[in-house]
Formats: C-alpha cells, sequence, structure tokens
C-alpha cells in the first residue's frame, strides 16, 4: 500500500510489479550487495530489486537464534510498528516476508549513513549549532509523530539517526520501542489570546479525542503556533498599519495545539543504551514517555558537545553517573545559552519535572533553542549536508544469507553496549 508521502516513490511500484508477476516476493528477488550494519536482533544489507535500479536496506534476522534468546517479540513489535508508520522522518516498510530460517523486513535505504559517523567526520568532532538544530527539529518531529501513535520509541542515539538521500533524517531500529494506548487531543492555548486575560488555565480541550482524525491522518508539523515565523516576518506582522488591524489584532485567535503524549504508559523494562538511559530506568521505578525526552537532551548534549554528559570510565560507572552526577557543560566549544537551557530542561533527573513530561513536543517546540524553525516547512528546510548518491560497484554482490541461496551469513549478536533485562 502507498504511504501519503511516498506517493511518488518509484520503489513501491516496482514492488508491486514483483508481487503483481509472480504472486509474491521473497529473498530470490533481491541481489545482496554488502551489510551495512548489525544490530541486536538482526544484520542490515543493502539489497537491489533484481531487474531494477532500485536499491533498499533489508533487515535479515535470524528466527532461530532469535527465540533461542528470547528476542522474537522484539521483532514483532518492530514490523508491527513498521507497517503503522507514514512520516517524513520515518522508515517506509516496502514489504516483509518469512523464509524458512529468516524474516525479512524490506526498508528505505540511506546512503548518507548514520550521525555518529557524520558526527566523526565535523570538525572537533561536533556539530555546529544551527546543524546540530535542523537533525533534532526532526527527530523531534519524528517522536512527536511516535508518541501520537502510542509509541515510546527508547532507543534514540546518533547511530539510530539515518541520513537519506536528501540531507534529511530517518529515524531508525524500533525493537526496543513500547507501545501503549494513547488519546491525542487538540487543545487551544491561552498563551496567545491577548483578548482573554481571565483565563488561568494553561489550556482547554476544544476537540474531544473521539472526534478529531485517527492517528494515521494527523500531521502534526501543521501545527505551528505563530512565534515560529521569521523574526522579519514576526515584525511585520506585529506592526499595525491602520486601526482596523489593532482591533483585530487584540481578538487574535489562537492556532489548536496538539498534545499525544502518553503520559500513563508504564514499564519495568530495562532497556536501552548505557550512555543513553534514563534515571527512573536504571532505579527500576517503572518509566513512561519521559525517557525519550531525555534521550532527546542527551542526543543534543552529544550533537553539540561530542561526547554525552555522564559516560563514566565503564557501564557501571556511567549508570552511576546518571543517577547521582549533576549536568555539567564543558568551556569547549562554546553552545548557545538557548541550547544548554534546553537540555538542562531534558536532563532533569525527576521524570515528573522533566521538560515535555506533560505536553510533549508541543512544549519542546516552543522554547527559544528552535525560535527559528518554521514547523510547517521544515521538510523545505537545506540540510547542512547532502550525500553522494550510492553507486554500485564491480564485486558489491553477496551470494546469499545464512544458506538459502548459498553464501555468507546472518550475525544475529548482542552488543554490549545495550542493556535487556525484563523485571516482569
Amino acid at each position: 500500500m502507498n504511504k501519503p508521502h511516498k506517493a511518488n516513490d518509484s520503489r513501491w511500484e516496482a514492488i508491486r510489479a514483483i508481487k503483481e508477476r509472480d504472486g509474491a516476493i521473497g529473498l530470490s528477488h533481491f541481489r545482496l550487495l554488502k551489510r551495512l550494519g548489525c544490530g541486536d536482533i538482526g544484520s542490515v544489507y543493502l539489497a537491489e530489486l533484481s531487474g531494477t535500479r532500485s536499491y533498499f536496506a533489508m533487515k535479515v534476522m535470524d528466527k532461530e537464534a532469535l527465540e533461542g534468546r528470547k528476542k522474537l517479540p522484539r521483532a514483532q513489535t518492530e514490523r508491527e510498528i513498521l507497517q503503522c508508520l507514514d512520516h517524513p522522518f520515518l522508515p517506509s516498510l516496502y514489504t516483509h516476508f518469512e523464509t524458512e530460517k529468516f524474516s525479512c523486513l524490506v526498508m528505505e535505504y540511506c546512503p548518507g549513513g548514520d550521525l555518529h559517523a557524520l558526527r566523526q567526520r565535523q570538525p572537533g568532532k561536533y556539530f555546529p549549532e544551527q546543524a546540530a538544530r535542523f537533525y533534532v527539529a526532526e527527530v523531534l518531529l519524528a517522536l512527536e509523530y511516535l508518541h501520537m501513535l502510542g509509541v515510546i520509541y527508547r532507543d534514540l542515539k546518533p547511530e539510530n539517526v539515518l541520513v537519506r538521500e536528501d540531507g534529511h533524517i530517518m529515524l531508525s531500529d524500533f525493537d526496543l520501542s513500547l507501545r501503549c494506548a494513547v488519546s491525542p487531543t487538540l487543545v487551544k492555548s491561552s498563551r496567545y489570546n491577548t483578548s482573554d486575560t481571565s483565563s488561568k488555565s494553561s489550556g482547554y480541550c476544544i476537540e474531544p479525542s473521539s472526534c478529531i482524525q485517527p492517528p494515521s491522518c494527523i500531521q502534526p508539523t501543521c501545527f505551528a503556533p505563530p512565534r515560529f515565523l521569521s523574526n522579519s516576518r514576526s515584525k511585520d506582522l506585529n506592526k499595525p498599519r491602520n486601526n482596523s488591524e489593532i482591533s483585530t489584532s487584540t481578538h487574535f485567535t489562537p492556532l489548536p495545539e496538539l498534545l499525544a503524549e502518553p503520559t500513563s504508559a508504564r514499564s519495568m523494562s530495562f532497556v536501552g543504551t548505557h550512555e543513553y538511559l534514563a534515571p527512573e530506568i536504571i532505579k527500576g521505578e517503572g518509566h513512561g514517555s519521559a525517557v525519550d525526552w531525555w534521550t532527546f537532551g542527551i542526543f543534543l548534549y552529544e550533537l553539540l558537545f561530542g561526547k554525552t554528559p555522564f559516560k563514566g570510565s565503564g557501564n557501571r560507572a556511567t549508570l552511576f553517573n546518571v543517577v547521582g552526577e549533576p549536568l555539567k557543560f564543558p568551556e569547549v566549544p562554546n553552545v548557545g545559552f538557548a541550547a544548554r537551557d534546553l537540555i538542562r530542561g531534558l536532563l532533569v533527573k525527576e521524570p515528573q519535572q522533566r521538560l515535555a513530561y506533560k505536553r510533549g513536543a508541543t512544549e519542546i517546540k516552543q522554547h527559544p533553542f528552535f525560535q527559528s524553525v518554521n514547523w510547517a516547512l521544515i521538510r523545505c528546510a537545506c540540510p547542512p549536508e547532502i550525500p553522494r548518491p550510492y553507486k554500485r560497484k564491480n564485486g558489491d554482490h553477496l551470494v546469499g544469507v545464512g544458506g538459502e541461496n548459498g553464501g555468507g551469513g546472518v550475525n544475529v549478536k548482542n552488543s554490549d553496549r545495550y542493556l535487556d533485562m525484563e523485571f516482569f
């Protein structure tokens, strides 16, 4: 099925043509050119659909190995989440299929690699503030959409943020994600309403969740408060030219805000990457969607400073620092006050006091760090770097995987960067 934001993607047509011709699609329809990476539950290969010039990223998971490690439910969760997604900064699942030995997900290939590798290539191994703002703004919209669907991501880090061929980002890897119930709601804030000073509440519901569009149809980026217009445009709009404009401006009707934060979600799982784990996960107190805003703060810190804030001499020391050590900023590089202030708000150790705990991404988008971002037109923004398109080389061809159709093997291994222990 087509995804609306990918309506003109020729890869959908290529997949559909194979299915119509052969009735089904399988491993024999692809040529695996090289391995792109290896994760906790499978390996990802660059795959070419035979007879076409269509390239995909194929995640191949060894079912027997996953069953032996009790990871099959995680693979199932990832597939179910991918099937729900339709967002410009999240993966497109073109098809999936099973063989006797493997479970395969066919997704979009991103030739720009990941942000970890891209950061390593920057002078000083950190991003300029403008570039970091570009990347984290797009990640923020991806997290907003996931939360709107009732998905807590739980594995944000530069290695999981891929760079598409157009320079924009794609969030990847959903095997650690948690699915939960959520009720997206449009609320009308009194923040921008100058004509009504009697209202003391921060917002009220203007449209019950049962009446709004289903989550898959809502476009979070459409709800851009007026403060995010460019500075020059904002000054022009705020400067009345006649008396009628003065009268109109005092009766401004604010745009609705979309609140879609699964605040009631709770999990006792101990999952994630050591340097990105939220304090509540480490302490085993149970956690909800606020862990994504903690990791978002760590992510922004790493992009700006080239390292994470609580890294210790080993994993145990890192976990101790996350729980017990205060947040500190290095003197170099020089990072602006707004960025530091946003990080401070996100890296509050008590989740109930953390920025975005209740209002989610809506609250973060209104922070001064993002003042220059036009959320409604973010896909039109110029990326900091455009990757080179992939060009196939002679010899880029793996005969097969794990004995199916011959050839090499799928390496499904457990990475020591991950923690994965279920308390209940």
